[in-house]
């Protein structure tokens, strides 16, 4: 006898044995079972005619041009071609946003890639379009045979695209967002795609875009000073009153020089001498002392420009406050940290902040070592001792002899061979420091060694410290640097404050500001001076 099958009510019907909506089934061939999902029922159906309808609305659409542009796009960006080598463009600046940007965009597009191709694709095993609408001058390159939905092509750029638009300004950011565009329409013009299948892959690729922050927190690309309105100075538009001051020597080790390339502190003598040439110019070789020359410009300046990395920055800081006048960091070192922090990218922000007329009172810490007669020593980024100045010491001995970046792989990991505790109290408590970081105002990132904050005047300390008991293993010292704070690495600490109080109880102590090591006595008081430094700064502050 047969089985009587009766439609139950309020339900579809479908015939026996066939996959219900959103069933995942078996597919046999040539031995190996792939899962699919097939989708059924009423409103799948109806969303399929809906991207089939618009697909024919594009292909029957006629945008003259378009027939030779688009094909080509689409073709350059085949397997990541068009982004990998935007982000290698992004890379080779000296913009160390556009670096992150061309970086966060790659690492998008290594989530979204494997998750479409080797996940979504054969998970649905969609087929791909029927092109006889499609007119040939539109399919110049072979058709893809593999499954359609999701579109990689579109997962690729809007993973890109969301990646460069959390770092990069809105002068890069919207062209890469509309070549993303682009590539992405590309794929329903050529017959490629069902727009469907391209809705799915940029919505994958913006996850992905987002997702990244969740192991690389995006950075804000200004930190905030508040402008004074109390405080003037005279801006000449020749740039007379300016005295700036060029370490010659900064940067020359991360940006190689030579006949063909000039160096950075070249670059931006350049720039000053084409666009203040009112400005007096002071260069200081590698042999001179930079800090007498510092302090002479200052006597005579109105405002004190200088062109150097952090540690010159730190040494014009001083001469401004002793003298009182305006600072206007120019970038000249490897990573030039504080002029970045305000918005400084290059040495036409600088002359464009200068222009505009816009000063801020910004934080400065200080370093007061007990029973010293000499003035406290500043930082405007970051003081560390422990590993990290043992780190800095071993870098700058190799350095002539190996280069900056090999010098310091060498002294890391010769630092994490040797290096031993401190043993000292910190605020009145005994500790074993390995490392530790004071950081001038709060920083964003993770770790013992993070490189960003959102303000420049909060009027805090950011304390950051490993530390360990009486036997110390290097591997949790090592996980602590690499870790940050997560609960895997005990005997990292991090707390906030105005003040930090440290008596080292091995002599002498070791202490790295701004990227410059010195020693100092064995009590030490680290401060902050609250708004004492006045800098000029884009007028987005």
């Amino acid at each position: 006898m047969q089985a009587n099958h009766r439609k139950a009510p309020g339900r579809p019907s479908r015939r026996p044995g066939a996959p219900a909506a959103g069933m995942a089934v078996d597919v046999r061939g040539g031995g190996v079972t792939r899962r699919r999902i097939v989708f059924r029922g009423p409103v799948w159906r109806a969303l399929h005619r809906l991207d089939r309808r618009a697909f024919e609305q594009v292909a029957a659409a006629r945008l003259p041009g378009l027939e030779y542009v688009l094909p080509r796009l689409s073709r350059f960006a085949d397997h990541g071609v068009l982004w990998f080598t935007t982000a290698g463009a992004l890379g080779m600046t000296r913009q160390a946003r556009l670096r992150r940007a061309g970086l966060r965009g790659a690492i998008a597009i290594a989530v979204a890639s494997p998750a479409v191709n080797l996940v979504g694709k054969h998970a649905f095993r969609r087929k791909r379009p029927v092109v006889d609408l499609v007119p040939p001058i539109r399919i110049r390159f072979r058709l893809p045979t593999s499954p359609a939905f999701p579109s990689g092509h579109s997962a690729s750029a809007g993973a890109f695209a969301t990646g460069v638009a959390m770092e990069a300004p809105a002068a890069v950011a919207v062209p890469v967002a509309l070549t993303a565009g682009a590539v992405a329409f590309s794929r329903v013009y050529t017959g490629a795609h069902y727009p469907g299948d391209v809705l799915a892959g940029l919505g994958i690729g913006v996850a992905a875009g987002l997702g990244t922050r969740l192991v690389w927190p995006a950075r804000p690309p200004v930190a905030r000073a508040t402008p004074t309105a109390a405080e003037h100075v005279r801006i000449h538009p020749e740039g007379c009153g300016v005295v700036a001051v060029v370490n010659v020597g900064s940067g020359a080790g991360g940006n190689g020089g030579g006949p063909l390339v000039p160096t950075v502190a070249e670059s931006a003598i350049a720039v000053l001498q084409r666009e203040l040439p009112g400005a007096e110019i002071v260069r200081v070789g590698p042999d001179e002392d930079v800090e007498r020359a510092l302090d002479d410009a200052a006597a005579r300046a109105e405002v004190l420009a200088i062109v150097g990395g952090d540690g010159t920055v730190n040494a014009g800081a001083r001469a401004a406050l002793r003298h009182d006048v305006p600072l206007l960091p120019i970038p000249g070192g490897t990573f030039d940290h504080f002029a970045r922090a305000l918005g400084v990218e290059s040495p036409m922000h600088a002359v464009n902040a200068y222009r505009d007329g816009c000063l801020a009172r910004v934080d400065v810490g200080e370093i007061v070592a007990g029973g010293a007669a000499d003035e406290p020593m500043v930082f405007l980024n970051t003081a560390s001792f422990g590993a990290y100045a043992e780190l800095v010491d071993r870098r700058e001995r190799l350095e002539r002899r190996l280069g900056k970046w090999p010098a310091l792989a060498v002294a890391a990991v010769r630092t994490l061979r040797h290096a031993r505790p401190v043993d000292m109290t910190v605020d009145g408590r005994p500790r074993k420091v390995w490392l530790a970081f004071v950081g001038n105002c709060l920083y964003g990132s993770r770790g013992p060694a993070p490189t960003w904050r959102r303000h420049l005047d909060d009027g805090q300390l950011d304390i950051r410290m490993v530390t360990t008991g009486r036997r110390a293993p290097r591997l949790r010292a090592l996980a602590a640097v690499l870790l940050g704070h997560l609960h895997l690495t005990p005997g990292y600490r991090a707390w906030r404050g105005g003040a930090l109080e440290l008596v080292s109880l091995n002599g002498d102590l070791r202490v790295a500001r701004d990227g410059e090591v010195s020693s100092v006595s064995t009590k030490v008081r680290f401060g902050k001076r609250a708004g004492a430094l006045a800098v000029f700064c884009p007028r987005a502050h």
